[in-house]
């Protein structure tokens, strides 16, 4: 049993996402944060910070470190965070004159910021991928069936005649726009230090923050421990696409009710009556968007951040933002799927789009 239908045995491959998943389980994370260290020792060396020779110890054992992963879990039962253990861990492994300039500097929330800055990235480039796919097959809905009449409905009641084409554009008019900002996201470094000021570097923070940019191929902003935009422009982002996506579900569940203005292939099956095709990924698209509206007031309520930094909003971050990214890439999944399903709009005959 477990207690996310996201990483349920029987749930995962219809309710979760397996990049997503490679994407923040704990050996990605780790890989991350050693990818953090080793470029803070570069950059730091680049200012004359540390040595070079210190730096270069750091950079490789990074790359090769295999952190015993139980201990790490039990620093984080007595520490909060995972990083002291893994700092701690790393030191030991660089030997006794690198280990005084492991981690120079950087607080526990400069590591683990970046580390999911550096897995959402692509994870962000892949959506916008999966999103791009989805249009691409209802502009071809379009080409095919765009001019067949279809009834207008408002407020569930039959309304005015419109076109296919109509009810593909409230489709995939929200979505276009919403792929250009998920594109256009920036991913920023953090690196502030204890109290977000960069002490302890020699007046050379500021450059120190850009070299370790630059190695990650991060954006350089200022510290943003207790400014949290980032990661809510996130959410709200996803919960808009999820939306969209639940949207276009809700409306091919309801064709698929009065059986005249779509067809299907395939669907799910029912135990109780074989002859049923179950519109299944049109439901989960709708269900999807109103898991992810919920949670995207928890990202909200995150923002709220006391003084320098903090505990408890930080942790609600860790207990939303992952379940968020799990239901977006589910639904980008199943849309697709149910776009590439759709074998007529409108009409009789049942037409095949190229």
């Amino acid at each position: 049993m477990s207690l996310s239908p996201f990483d349920n045995a029987l749930l995962r491959d219809f309710l979760g996402d397996a990049e997503v998943e490679a994407a923040l389980c704990a050996e990605a994370d780790i890989r991350a944060m050693l990818a953090f260290e080793a470029a803070l020792a570069r950059a730091e060396a680049i200012h004359g910070l540390i040595p070079a020779e210190a730096a270069e110890t750091i950079a490789t054992v990074c790359v090769q470190f295999q952190p015993d992963v139980a201990a790490l879990a039990r620093g984080v039962a007595s520490d909060g965070v995972v990083v002291p253990a893994l700092v701690r861990a790393l030191r030991a492994a660089v030997g006794p004159e690198a280990a005084p300039h492991v981690h120079r500097g950087a607080t526990s929330q400069d590591v683990i910021d970046t580390s999911l800055m550096l897995r959402l990235k692509p994870l962000a480039a892949r959506f916008c991928t999966r999103l791009g796919a989805i249009l691409a097959r209802l502009a071809a809905l379009d080409a095919a069936f765009g001019e067949r009449a279809l009834m207008g409905h408002t407020r569930m009641q039959a309304a005015l005649p419109i076109t296919v084409s109509d009810r593909l554009r409230s489709w995939s008019g929200p979505l276009a726009p919403l792929m250009l900002r998920l594109d256009r996201l920036s991913f920023p470094v953090q690196f502030g230090g204890a109290v977000g000021t960069l002490e302890g570097l020699e007046g050379k923070g500021a450059q120190v923050r850009a070299a370790l940019a630059a190695e990650l191929d991060l954006e350089d902003t200022p510290q943003w421990h207790s400014t949290r935009t980032v990661i809510t422009d996130l959410g709200h982002l996803l919960a808009l696409i999820t939306g969209g996506l639940g949207k276009m579900g809700q409306d091919i569940a309801l064709m698929a009710q009065a059986g005249d203005d779509i067809t299907l292939s395939g669907g799910g099956g029912s135990s109780a009556m074989p002859h049923k095709q179950n519109p299944v990924a049109a439901e989960t698209l709708v269900a999807l968007a109103r898991f992810n509206a919920v949670q995207a007031s928890a990202l909200q309520q995150a923002m709220v951040h006391e003084q320098e930094r903090s505990g408890a909003a930080w942790t609600l971050e860790w207990l939303t933002l992952p379940h968020m990214l799990a239901a977006t890439g589910a639904a980008l999944r199943h849309a697709e799927a149910l776009t590439l399903s759709i074998l007529r709009l409108g009409g009789a005959d049942d037409t095949r789009p190229g």
